[in-house]
């Protein structure tokens, strides 16, 4: 296991920090994971080789790797990040 870290955007509240912990320990290999809301990223204890899936599944909720997205994408994942709060919120 490594500790790795992600930077992020979108990232805004609890509800947002709800949604990632969620998606995130659904991937197997993935010990742990925490959100640092100062730092905007997350830190996890998961196999490095899993990194790639982990951007992957950040992107679809609408938390991408920092800088890794532009123009419409970013909409797109801006309007995500929206949707996985609110369901964040309430779960």
């Amino acid at each position: 296991m490594a500790n790795l870290t992600i930077e992020i955007e979108n990232l805004k509240c609890g509800g947002c920090e709800n949604t990632i912990v969620k998606g995130l320990k659904a991937i197997t290999g993935v010990q742990a994971v925490t959100v640092d809301h100062a730092n905007r990223a997350v830190v996890l204890d998961a196999d490095s080789r899993l990194r790639q899936q982990i951007v992957d599944k950040l992107l679809s909720m609408g938390y991408p790797e920092k800088g890794s997205v532009a123009g419409l994408d970013k909409g797109i994942a801006t309007a995500k990040s929206f949707v996985s709060c609110a369901i964040g919120r309430i779960s």
